[in-house]
């Protein structure tokens, strides 16, 4: 079997102005770098399709989604930019886009499901992992991870699932939606003292939450995985493994102070492959969350797909 890549134009079609980081061009600088390193071609694609509310419904507050859908589709029928925070805006093709990321992940999940392939990636915008059950913020609308981690459990059945988020800030929206869910441990690092300034005190203890100090590189990092996920992922035993794989942990990314490079990514999905290889029969779905370095976020995003493609 192969790695599924799940994306789709609408994706590229979400905007939040001139000078957003989060910007069209991150999905760009991706594409190019598969097709220039000929990566491409171990990766079997697939067009993200468009989510349903119920799915939404897995990880969202029904009144957040209503509300949600009705200031976008306002704000696309006035064809405007509608701020919702200082860092997260609409546009008017923002609703297709947040619906395309989120029914790619959830995509990706029954593919991985089904055997139609090992692993998936979703190469999708806007992210995910600061939406909380009932706001959107930090460039995110919809918890993309969140709900396709509460799908393989609630629609298809799986009873331990592990999310793993080694984004430069912390998924707090992520631990919003899932502590307390014991059917899910959650393992992350992040900058300490960075946006969204959360994560030190882990809401429930179905948790490894590890705040780094600014300018920590890559060994320390490897370090703090091993002695404080791996014991945990292993008693666990999950059935299937999430990713909220966001780069801007690069040390080139200036959204962050880490010092990680491309190796690093490459070992941490290295060591997450052996944890799915023993308890989940190798099955993990990863989707993109931040990078904002574009040549550091496709040199990081290839070396990821190449331990999961296995090539």
């Amino acid at each position: 079997m192969t790695t599924a890549y799940f994306t789709h134009p609408d994706c590229r079609a979400h905007d939040m102005g001139r000078g957003h980081p989060e910007c069209p061009a991150r999905l760009d600088a991706i594409e190019d770098h598969l097709l220039a390193t000929g990566l491409d071609v171990a990766l079997t694609r697939f067009d993200a399709p468009l989510a349903q509310v119920s799915d939404l419904a897995l990880a969202h507050a029904e009144g957040y989604v209503l509300e949600l859908a009705e200031f976008m589709q306002q704000a696309a029928a006035n064809g405007e930019h509608v701020a919702i925070d200082p860092d997260t805006t609409v546009c008017p093709a923002t609703w297709q886009a947040a619906m395309r990321a989120a029914g790619a992940a959830v995509a990706a999940t029954d593919a991985v499901i089904d055997r139609r392939a090992q692993n998936a990636f979703c190469a999708i915008r806007p992210p995910g992992h600061h939406a909380t059950r009932s706001s959107a913020m930090g460039f995110c609308f919809f918890n993309n991870v969140a709900i396709a981690a509460r799908h393989a459990l609630d629609v298809r059945g799986l009873e331990r699932v592990a999310i793993i988020d080694f984004d430069v800030h912390h998924g707090n929206g992520t631990e919003d939606i899932i502590a307390g869910d014991e059917r899910i441990l959650m393992a992350s690092f992040f900058q300490d003292q960075l946006y969204p300034f959360s994560g030190g005190v882990p809401k429930g203890t179905n948790m490894i939450n590890l705040p780094i100090p600014a300018y920590t590189r890559g060994p320390q990092v490897r370090e703090l995985i091993e002695a404080n996920w791996m014991p945990r992922l292993d008693a666990f035993r999950p059935q299937m493994l999430f990713i909220s794989a966001g780069f801007d942990a690069h040390r080139e990314d200036e959204l962050g102070q880490l010092g990680l490079v491309e190796a690093d990514y490459e070992w941490i999905t290295r060591r997450l492959v052996e944890v799915a290889k023993r308890h989940a029969e190798g099955r993990i779905v990863s989707c993109l969350e931040g990078g904002y370095a574009l040549s550091a976020l496709a040199r990081s995003v290839a070396a990821h797909l190449r331990v999961l493609a296995d090539v």
